[in-house]
């Protein structure tokens, strides 16, 4: 893969949907009262890369966390960037109903990150 390509295997694995400045709160409104997660990255982020491949490589695992998923590359988006107050990517944002519930910051692992769901759902069950 040459520079600048996008390996986009990830995003059609686990049906991610685009989104942009314009569409995020649509998209989001549209995942009713699934727990949504957008997955925040760049082109040529290698840290995006890895965890791209390590979701890849455990599939079933990522499933089973029963997401409803969106990505938005921040660099050619920047505004989502600025809106999230993103300081690196990659960078996932939890919400429910819309309202943000959490955010993972960089890839550290599948515990770490189904953690960061269960912070989620807590706040879900937690506020209703």
């Amino acid at each position: 893969m040459s520079a600048h390509e996008v390996d986009a295997t990830a995003f059609s694995v686990f049906e991610m949907r685009e989104v942009t400045a314009e569409t995020i709160d649509e998209a989001l409104a549209s995942s009713g009262d699934a727990l949504a997660v957008v997955f925040f990255w760049g082109v040529d982020c290698f840290n995006c890369e890895i965890a791209k491949k390590a979701m890849l490589a455990q599939p079933e695992a990522i499933r089973s966390l029963g997401l409803t998923w969106f990505h938005a590359n921040v660099y050619e988006h920047r505004e989502l960037g600025r809106r999230f107050v993103l300081h690196g990517v990659p960078t996932w944002f939890f919400f429910h109903r819309g309202k943000r519930l959490g955010r993972a910051t960089g890839w550290h692992g599948l515990a770490q990150f189904a953690a960061a769901v269960d912070a989620a759902r807590a706040k879900i069950e937690k506020n209703g």
